[in-house]
């Protein structure tokens, strides 16, 4: 399955798409809910818990967005292949 996407506009920052925050804003607003929710509690872990719950949906919308192609993925996400091969078998989502 073939993806024919348009490449995101260029920023100006040698980067390309759109960087104004919003997941950093969704990310932030996501975290003062769950302190919220410990009542005074001390977090554990939170780094793991964090990076667990956003790199498997953060995987599957890469992989969607380039049509299963890993190398493509892998260059996106700015890491080598193996290493997101590596993360997809964590995660269960080789197929």
């Amino acid at each position: 399955m073939s993806s024919n996407k348009k490449p995101a506009p260029h920023n100006g920052s040698g980067r390309t798409g759109r960087h104004d925050g919003a997941l950093g804003n969704m990310a932030q607003e996501a975290l003062q809910q769950y302190f919220h929710t410990l009542n005074g509690h001390k977090p554990e872990e939170l780094y793991d818990l964090v990076i667990g719950e956003v790199e498997k949906p953060l995987f599957r919308a890469v992989l969607d967005y380039t049509g299963g192609n890993q190398s493509q993925a892998a260059d996106i996400l700015g890491i080598n292949r193996g290493t997101l091969r590596k993360k997809l078998r964590r995660h269960g989502l080789l197929g």
